[in-house]
């Protein structure tokens, strides 16, 4: 195998090359809201997926996996009272509702995505936070599947801004920005 073709070293935290490493850059972030993020096996890789560094950054948040055969999802989680579902299809919850305690994330592609609420028959049953479509502007990799398509990262952060506060979501917003700049660095990396 040439050099070129052997794979660079991956921080094991941000799944970034390490020369890349952004894990400094992660701020803490303190939240009322706790944040479930639900995260499909097929993402666990991606150098692009925003979902695990999500987690890192905010004080109340948890990574859970799907479609892992040898550890089931637990499902009781979801049932918690006050949690709701960050998803931008379906009926939104009205809004004299209570703000959520948990907000569930799914973290995948929209297809994962649109089947883990497919598979899991307590997310259906979840009233629902829908934000408003993306700012223009919004860095990205890659134009969305989805017209309110986004990555995982940027719709937490977009979540915080709607339930706590634009000054709240703002060092959430500032990393989704710098992890799409070192994504992009990744692919002129020699």
């Amino acid at each position: 195998m040439s050099r070129r073709d052997s794979p660079r070293p991956r921080c094991q935290s941000c799944n970034l090359p390490s020369q890349l490493c952004m894990c400094a850059e992660i701020p803490r972030v303190e939240t009322r809201t706790r944040f479930l993020v639900l995260q499909h096996l097929m993402e666990m890789g991606k150098k692009s997926n925003t979902g695990r560094v999500a987690v890192q950054a905010l004080a109340n948040a948890r990574l859970l996996v799907h479609g892992a055969l040898a550890e089931p999802l637990d499902t009781a989680v979801l049932s918690e009272p006050g949690t709701w579902l960050l998803y931008p299809d379906g009926p939104a919850a009205p809004a004299d509702a209570p703000a959520p305690r948990q907000l569930v994330v799914l973290d995948g592609s929209w297809s994962q995505a649109r089947k883990m609420t497919q598979r899991i028959p307590a997310l259906r049953t979840l009233p629902r936070l829908v934000l408003p479509p993306p700012p223009p502007g919004l860095l990205k990799l890659r134009e969305p599947t989805h017209p309110a398509g986004m990555s995982t990262l940027d719709a937490i952060a977009r979540a915080v801004a709607v339930l706590e506060g634009p000054e709240a979501a703002a060092p959430l917003e500032r990393l989704a920005a710098l992890r799409v700049q070192r994504i992009a660095e990744c692919g002129t990396l020699n």
